[in-house]
């Protein structure tokens, strides 16, 4: 009697069965290992570095992607990983680095502020990987979770480099992580740069200021870093409010020609 045919065994062992792609994986890898990194040292009491850390792990995560889409070795595997890495490196390392650092003299407020931020971080992800297909690409909804984690790493190490201890910040620090957890969450837009053309020809002085931001974040990384994050993660709430007032403005109009 002949064996039932089975669809699924058959195509596992035909030409669609794929591997794991080595390159980008190892960028995500890279950056999963970059969040870690920063949980061991805020446990070792060494925050600046964990600072660093999530800072070098938002630049990977922005590698992968591109590598993957370059080398065209995209896969399903490798979405799933990208984005269990990011809830470590953006999710659990900036909360443990903030209750760590500040929010842990707060008590039941500190750790609570951190769960949020967590939580935040955990459900931006989920929705951005269930809209990838119908968002508005030249916008992110919500506050990106790279964009948050780096929120909370750029303050501390602004504030670790000037000498200021998390003691002396526990409610700003409070207030910056909230914001972050509740931004992430929120349907507010943020442009995200991806229909920027590289190959397009530029005016010389975009690139002279280019250069000159290179300098900059040279010459003061922490102060550079930080109030480049500030301004990005401030202009979400700059852009609802003109639309509102651009819808305000419209609606008088109309009326007023009616």
């Amino acid at each position: 009697m002949p064996e039932p045919f089975h669809p699924k065994i058959v195509s596992l062992r035909g030409p669609q069965r794929r591997g794991i792609y080595l390159l980008p994986n190892l960028f995500t890898s890279a950056a999963l290992f970059g969040g870690f990194f920063a949980i061991v040292q805020a446990m070792n009491g060494r925050f600046e570095l964990a600072a660093v850390a999530i800072f070098v792990a938002i630049i990977l995560d922005g590698l992968d992607g591109r590598v993957a889409r370059l080398t065209h070795t995209q896969s399903a595997f490798g979405a799933e990983y990208d984005s269990l890495s990011d809830m470590v490196s953006f999710g659990v390392a900036p909360a443990l680095v903030a209750y760590v650092w500040a929010l842990k003299g707060l008590g039941k407020l500190g750790w609570v502020a951190a769960f949020v931020y967590c939580v935040g971080a955990a459900l931006r992800l989920a929705r951005f990987n269930t809209q990838l297909e119908v968002a508005d690409k030249r916008y992110f909804q919500g506050l990106p979770s790279p964009a948050a984690a780096a929120l909370i790493a750029g303050l501390v190490w602004v504030l670790n480099e000037y000498g200021i201890t998390g003691d002396h910040v526990r409610w700003l620090v409070f207030v910056v992580t909230l914001f972050a957890g509740l931004t992430m969450v929120s349907n507010i837009r943020y442009y995200s740069g991806k229909d920027i053309n590289l190959r397009r020809s530029v005016p010389f002085m975009v690139v002279f200021l280019i250069a000159m931001s290179f300098v900059l974040i040279a010459y003061s990384p922490p102060e550079m870093l930080f109030t480049v994050v500030v301004v990005y993660a401030l202009s979400g709430y700059v852009m609802g409010a003109w639309r509102v007032l651009q819808r305000k403005r419209n609606l008088q109009a109309n009326e007023s020609k009616s």
